[in-house]
């Protein structure tokens, strides 16, 4: 490589590493049997851990079910798909899925993609396409795939606050009502697990008539009724034009998707470069996703003990003087608001006692709000909750004592040659 480019390349990593951002990954061991424990290896011996920041909610990628029929598809239908939607990738278990997507969402119809942020991602884009002078009025908080699909949109964007709908109503009135206007927000917000003034924003929406869209991917599988989301479990699902979820959180799989009506999810199929352009998803993939969502629909049980498990948790850590942000979901922030102590903390968790808590720092949250966020499972047992909320006393003492760590010192320069040894 050329002198210029490799030295590019370095100062951006050494500017990553001086930030406190520079994002390291352990390879785990997965265990079907053993999960939320797993295995890795460090300095050539194996550890064992406990997972605390798995998106796999309910457990469903280890359910006996979900896994026997991803492996009987793949006995009768082999790996891959073969090919895009339009060129024989399109199986009659993608067929399926898609009706029981539309099903759980309330929706005459639904799309599947080969992840949610490829969904937001398309869909987005698309509409800019089929409305060239749509308004998109985007929450502050959105996620990074619906930024790209608005920027790719080629559209008029507005942002507005963080679940504000004053912020977001005074923008409105600045635009011509006879103008197409799409409100796009989340329903649960991933890093801080506020859950969106859904009700509100759908009546803004009418009033100034515009379409809706709302991102589910953090609530899919263990909101409503039917494991739809929030929207559904709330009632409002007619009330939603657009709804985005995921197969890998909630139900433990792979894949995303786009729940609407019929006119919309045709128009999205014919236009949208990443579902038009893209390999569908395995067959087995589809298999088992198929299973984890009627295992939802028939064994309300899973989610019961899934969010009994979320008090117990937050219980725990209110005893033993941890403090967290008030969530109205299930997900858990530690904020720790500085990016050297929060992957310290992390780092000395894993080590020290056996938890693996990702540091969760820019640009996924701004700086300053650098965090662990503690998700919890049906799987996960007291005396998990009990070691990790001891563990975490504890290892919080040893790394606010090095106060040292965020300042220009010999430890900040070690724990610099500790990150780079890794």
């Amino acid at each position: 490589m050329n002198q210029y480019y490799s030295s590019v390349f370095n100062n951006f990593l050494q500017n990553k590493s001086r930030s406190g951002d520079e994002r390291i990954f352990l390879s785990i061991k997965k265990s079907m049997n053993q999960f939320p424990s797993f295995e890795y290896i460090r300095e050539d011996e194996i550890f064992q851990a406990t997972n605390w920041c798995t998106n796999d909610y309910l457990a469903m990628s280890v359910h006996p079910r979900v896994v026997e029929m991803a492996q009987a598809s793949l006995k009768e239908s082999g790996f891959g798909s073969g090919g895009t939607r339009n060129i024989s990738g399109t199986t009659v278990l993608h067929a399926e899925l898609e009706k029981l997507l539309a099903h759980i969402s309330n929706k005459p119809s639904a799309l599947l993609f080969n992840g949610a942020y490829l969904a937001n991602f398309s869909t987005i884009s698309a509409l800019g396409k089929i409305f060239p002078n749509l308004i998109i009025f985007s929450d502050e908080k959105n996620h990074a795939s619906i930024i790209e699909g608005v920027r790719s949109s080629g559209c008029t964007k507005i942002i507005f606050k963080n679940n504000d709908v004053a912020d977001l109503e005074s923008k409105l009135q600045n635009v011509d009502i006879t103008k197409p206007k799409l409100i796009v927000f989340e329903s649960i917000y991933s890093m801080s697990g506020n859950v969106a003034p859904i009700e509100s924003i759908i009546k803004l929406a009418k009033k100034y008539k515009a379409l809706t869209y709302i991102d589910e991917v953090h609530a899919v599988g263990m909101y409503g009724e039917k494991g739809g989301g929030v929207v559904e479990g709330m009632g409002l699902s007619a009330s939603i034009d657009m709804v985005n979820g995921t197969l890998a959180k909630g139900f433990g799989t792979l894949g995303g998707y786009v729940a609407a009506s019929r006119e919309i999810i045709n128009a999205i199929r014919s236009i949208g470069s990443g579902f038009i352009f893209t390999t569908t998803l395995p067959p087995s993939v589809c298999a088992a996703s198929i299973a984890s969502i009627k295992l939802n629909l028939e064994q309300s049980n899973i989610r019961t003990q899934f969010f009994r498990n979320v008090t117990l948790l937050r219980k725990t850590l209110k005893e033993n003087g941890i403090p967290f942000a008030v969530s109205q979901s299930h997900i858990t922030p530690v904020i720790i608001g500085d990016s050297f102590k929060t992957k310290r903390l992390s780092d000395l968790l894993l080590t020290k006692y056996g938890i693996y808590l990702q540091p969760i720092n820019y640009p996924t949250v701004p700086r300053g709000q650098e965090r662990l966020r503690i998700i919890i499972t049906p799987k996960h047992r007291k005396e998990h909750i009990d070691h990790l909320a001891k563990s975490l006393k504890e290892a919080l003492l040893e790394v606010n004592s090095e106060h040292n760590i965020t300042g220009n010192s010999p430890k900040r320069q070690a724990y610099h040659s500790f990150i780079n040894a890794i």
